[in-house]
């Protein structure tokens, strides 16, 4: 057994050194046919860089403009601030003990965070770029070029829904840092550098006249829904005021015509006057409190709180909402600049990529050629 195992070892170690040999062969002749080949590596790696430096210098230009802002100061919108808190009195509540109580139904219209959320939100609302870039002459022009390129139908409806959602991908606002809503990046990106720089400014201005503009409508209607309140309390307060009136002439008509048959003209102290027709008034002083009951033409005599409703409708209706004037929704810290580099294409990328990939095939052909020769041979 001995014997066989040392036959087989040294039959082993000769097939291995065969194996060994012909490997440094195949790399030798690997490196041999690259040689040979290298006109075609070269005249590939030519046409494909070439060919990428062509595609990249006619490639669509597309540049962002940034800027970073974060919630406004108070002093940004201390008119709008003050014009708000002008109707402050019309929601307080004023107790019977002469204490006010202030209501907070305003402070969601003046808190900085929300105004600024307000402009975010508008910012990155779809209906707003839609509006923007209907009135963009260079996405017009891209939008003429695909219904000109375009079948018609279903496929060009399609077409205009794709560019229009890939468009809306190139106005955003976004936090800074993630986890934080006090400070965003918003940007822009167009054909040209001067483009995304005026777009993006006047994407700004519009969203800000846009969150202007919600800002007032929502005091139209919180205070709208406030007088719609004050007016149905107002009118449930008349409404008991003038039931308590009429019980109250009813009772004392019953009370002077008790009086009378008892001959109770005059005052009597030791009457009780918790009876439900109290005629300790006597006849005379009953018949002038009918005749003041029936001459009641202001119910506030009867229920005081009239008077506050009142009062609020009146400083409603003298007050006004003057929408001209202008505040800011966010406060700039690094304002827009024109962009220093584009986005795309990215030329120098574009070339090497485009050199590699003529280079990868020119080899790539090289060795296909040499592995059919080489099986052909054998």
């Amino acid at each position: 057994m001995n014997q066989s195992k040392q036959a087989v070892t040294p039959q082993h170690n000769s097939m291995s050194e065969a194996y060994y040999q012909d490997d440094e062969i195949d790399l030798r002749e690997l490196f041999i046919a690259l040689w040979k080949g290298k006109f075609l590596i070269v005249v590939t790696t030519f046409v494909f860089a070439a060919g990428a430096v062509v595609h990249a210098l006619n490639a669509q230009e597309w540049w962002s403009s940034k800027a970073r802002i974060v919630e406004p100061q108070v002093n940004d919108f201390a008119i709008y601030r003050q014009q708000v808190k002008s109707f402050q009195p019309i929601f307080d509540t004023y107790q019977d003990d002469g204490t006010v109580r202030v209501s907070k139904e305003l402070d969601d219209l003046v808190e900085p965070d929300k105004i600024f959320a307000q402009f975010i939100r508008a910012f990155n609302a779809t209906a707003n770029k839609k509006r923007f870039f209907d009135n963009n002459e260079t996405f017009l022009a891209f939008k003429k070029a695909l219904r000109e390129n375009a079948d018609a139908g279903a496929d060009a409806q399609a077409a205009q829904r794709r560019l229009y959602s890939a468009w809306y991908q190139k106005i955003s606002a976004a936090p800074a840092e993630k986890n934080r809503r006090d400070e965003y990046i918003i940007s822009l990106q167009a054909t040209t550098q001067m483009d995304s720089y005026n777009l993006l400014n006047d994407y700004i201005a519009m969203i800000e006249k846009k969150v202007q503009a919600d800002a007032f409508k929502n005091i139209e209607a919180t205070l709208d829904a406030k007088e719609t309140q004050l007016k149905q309390q107002k009118l449930i307060l008349e409404n008991q005021a003038k039931q308590v009136l009429a019980v109250e002439l009813q009772r004392s008509k019953y009370a002077y015509d008790i009086a009378e048959a008892a001959s109770i003209n005059a005052p009597i102290q030791n009457l009780g006057d918790k009876e439900i027709f109290a005629i300790n008034l006597g006849a005379k002083a009953i018949k002038a409190k009918i005749s003041a009951l029936e001459d009641v033409k202001n119910l506030a005599v009867i229920e005081p709180r009239l008077q506050q409703i009142d009062a609020k409708l009146d400083l409603m209706n003298n007050l006004d909402i003057n929408e001209d004037i202008d505040f800011k929704s966010y406060r700039f810290i690094e304002e827009v600049e024109q962009p220093i580099n584009r986005d795309a294409p990215k030329r120098a990328l574009i070339a090497v990529l485009g050199a590699l990939f003529g280079g990868m095939l020119g080899v790539g052909i090289v060795l296909v050629r040499f592995v059919f020769g080489r099986n052909k041979e054998n």
